[in-house]
């Protein structure tokens, strides 16, 4: 059966991975690809369910569907997370909804979509992942042409009371080192310039072989895997994101030895408050965190360091939020992701009484934001007049003279260009520093 399908993504960077295998794999089967929804003949949302907000977006999405194909419906499929929390229930909740694949089930797609095209009214499929089911996506096939997301490690051990994704992704599981370093000289030969290896804690890889590490020293499995994959040459090499307790300084040691290992570290704190972070199950008190950031803080290149944030989590105290701003005044983050804390319905968390009030997670979020951008003008400042390798990923969504791509320090710089320079790595002298990127010229 001849039909076209339209994937939209909503979510992290697993989840562009796994639209990327969903791609792969229909097209394999026969299936082309629309670029709407208004003349697709299946509609697919791949879902994240970390935050409420997210999880909201897919079924408002299906319902602006539904309006814009009235008398023309196509065939409606949840995929990702929530779809795997949800299950059957999204039959219910909304009736458009003809498949439920959970984060599994992206290589059975294929079939789950011709039995729903076939007349079955319910697929649903949250079965685990088939031995040998692949994990790679061919270079030809990926979202940007010179970027790509390597997915290293899959699902979350770690259990803390509010996150979601260890029901959502399942238990940790890494792929096999050699697998991973395959994947990458692929990319390089097709000439990528960038690399993400990514996973919910990518500092837990642990494979249960050591086919592809052999040679290479190394504190912990990841800190071997880095060096690894450091020696195919690729040209920029970037992780996301690294659990505190597992950041051993042997990633710094790592970083130091290999100049493709770009110099940008994303350790999610979620608090500054050692009261806190023990209701949230984190594993690591701010003493211990802030050990790790000082290993950061001493390398010898300069590290930029990014975070993430929750605020107003069951039982946060006056107090306990200032001792968060203390933190994120001491460490200095040239950037920060900050949430609102939003009950997951079956984490642990959600048992706990909701107790600060939705005014007061308001006016915390904002105080936090505006501290932020207080030391983050001052951090951005500091690049002007530094020259930074900046990767030219896409013409500015702001200015048709403009290119605007990421730096090895993972900041969004933007500076005069034209196409012919798109997928080069070029010198850029910041000459201006904006709220959340930079501006500059390339050195000739």
């Amino acid at each position: 059966m001849s039909a076209t399908v339209y994937l939209e993504t909503i979510g992290c960077q697993m989840n562009v991975a796994d639209s990327e295998r969903a791609d792969v794999r229909l097209r394999a089967a026969g299936f082309d690809f629309s670029e709407s929804p208004a003349t697709a003949d299946v509609v697919i949302f791949n879902t994240c369910s970390v935050r409420e907000r997210a999880a909201h977006k897919v079924f408002t999405r299906i319902g602006e569907v539904r309006r814009q194909r009235l008398g023309n419906e196509p065939v409606v499929g949840v995929m990702g997370c929530v779809a795997q929390l949800e299950g059957s229930t999204i039959f219910d909740a909304s009736p458009s909804v003809n498949l439920v694949a959970g984060t599994r089930a992206t290589d059975r797609l294929p079939q789950l979509i011709s039995r729903a095209l076939n007349g079955e009214r319910r697929v649903i499929d949250l079965d685990e992942r088939a031995e040998g089911e692949m994990w790679d996506v061919p270079a030809t096939a990926r979202t940007s042409k010179y970027v790509a997301f390597v997915p290293i490690i899959e699902g979350c051990n770690k259990f803390c009371t509010y996150c979601i994704v260890p029901f959502s992704r399942g238990r940790e599981k890494s792929r096999l080192a050699s697998d991973i370093i395959a994947e990458a000289n692929e990319l390089r030969h097709h000439g990528y310039r960038e690399i993400h290896l990514i996973g919910q804690n990518v500092n837990s890889y642990r494979p249960r072989t050591e086919a592809g590490l052999e040679g290479f020293k190394g504190a912990t499995p990841f800190c071997r895997l880095l060096r690894a994959v450091a020696a195919t040459g690729m040209e920029r090499i970037k992780f996301t994101t690294s659990f505190p307790r597992d950041f051993h300084p042997d990633i710094v040691t790592a970083i130091e030895e290999h100049e493709n290992l770009c110099e940008w570290i994303h350790l999610p704190v979620q608090s500054g408050s050692d009261r806190v972070l023990r209701a949230m199950r984190r594993g690591h008190t701010t003493a211990d965190y802030l050990k790790r950031i000082e290993t950061v803080r001493k390398a010898r290149r300069r590290m930029s360091i990014t975070s993430d944030i929750i605020v107003g989590f069951p039982g946060e105290t006056t107090q306990d939020f200032r001792e968060t701003v203390t933190l994120v005044e001491q460490v200095g983050y040239d950037g920060l992701y900050l949430f609102k804390y939003s009950e997951r319905r079956g984490t642990p968390a959600a048992k706990l009484p909701d107790d600060v009030s939705r005014e007061e997670k308001s006016a915390r979020f904002i105080e936090l934001e505006t501290a932020q951008r207080r030391l983050q003008e001052k951090i951005y400042d500091s690049y002007v007049g530094r020259t930074l390798h900046v990767l030219a990923e896409r013409m500015s969504s702001k200015s048709e003279s403009d290119l605007t791509g990421h730096s090895t320090c993972h900041k969004v710089v933007n500076f005069p260009g034209n196409q012919s320079w798109l997928g080069q790595v070029v010198q850029v002298r910041i000459s201006a520093a904006k709220q959340n990127s930079l501006y500059g010229e390339v050195m000739s």
